[in-house]
């Protein structure tokens, strides 16, 4: 398969294992992503994509194999390459105790940002995500929704080239979702790249170009979305998921 794009991620031969675990959950794993792309990466639980993403981002280590973002292999230059990446987890990652401005501000500061830049990215980010109404208040007062806003505006701070999301949107009002779709729609259309996993499909159709579904550490299939529908003669990616897995998605 050919690239015309650089690759933002290039995984190759990957092998790893849980810890305190003798069997390789992946094995010779190999995957490409483009820059500019808007990937999903989707399966059961279980199935490997936060370990994946948690691969792909040095959380964990690799034990076989490597996987190089943006041109860097991340196991060797972790601290260079996280700079030119931002991370969304599952997991809220902030400080409760602080304002947005106090949360971004450490963030910032954390990524190598100056003040001048951080403080101008702050406005920007809080008026995008509609939260500058809030700016200067604790965030363990917020809605669920408003603080999901924050966890995406943190993993923008630096304004990276690459965004990894993980269920960015879990647990959040129809208002909201919308929000945050849209905005991450706009951020591809500039040229940053996503590589995001979801359980909502609707959401994940309208969001993303290509796709892979991956089950018990392999990856099924990897294409354009609507090369596998048309291929596979669904009508969606759910039907195309329970088609190619025999499982439903949302178990």
């Amino acid at each position: 398969m050919a690239f015309m794009n650089p690759l933002a991620v290039d995984i190759e031969d990957l092998g790893y294992s849980h810890p305190g675990q003798h069997d390789l959950f992946f094995s010779h794993l190999n995957l490409k992503i483009a820059e500019g792309e808007s990937f999903g990466l989707f399966g059961p639980n279980g199935a490997g994509k936060t370990t994946l993403m948690n691969l792909m981002t040095g959380l964990f280590p690799i034990r076989e194999g490597s996987i190089q973002i943006l041109g860097s292999e991340i196991s060797q230059h972790h601290k260079s390459v996280s700079r030119f990446f931002g991370f969304i987890p599952q997991d809220l990652s902030f400080y409760e105790e602080l304002s947005p401005v106090q949360n971004l501000e450490f963030f910032g500061a954390w990524s190598g940002m100056r003040q001048p830049a951080i403080r101008k990215r702050t406005a920007e980010l809080l008026e995008l995500l509609d939260l500058t109404a809030v700016r200067n208040k604790q965030v363990r007062k917020f809605s669920g929704g408003m603080k999901r806003r924050l966890n995406l505006a943190i993993g923008m701070i630096h304004e990276p080239k690459l965004l990894f999301l993980d269920e960015p949107t879990v647990g959040v009002d129809v208002q909201t979702r919308y929000t945050i779709i849209n905005y991450l729609k706009e951020l591809n259309k500039n040229g940053t790249t996503l590589i995001y996993t979801s359980h909502q499909l609707n959401e994940a159709e309208e969001l993303c170009d290509k796709i892979a579904l991956i089950n018990e550490g392999k990856i099924i299939v990897h294409d354009h979305l609507a090369n596998l529908l048309s291929s596979y003669r669904e009508g969606g990616l759910e039907s195309l998921f329970l088609n190619l897995t025999g499982k439903d998605y949302k178990h």
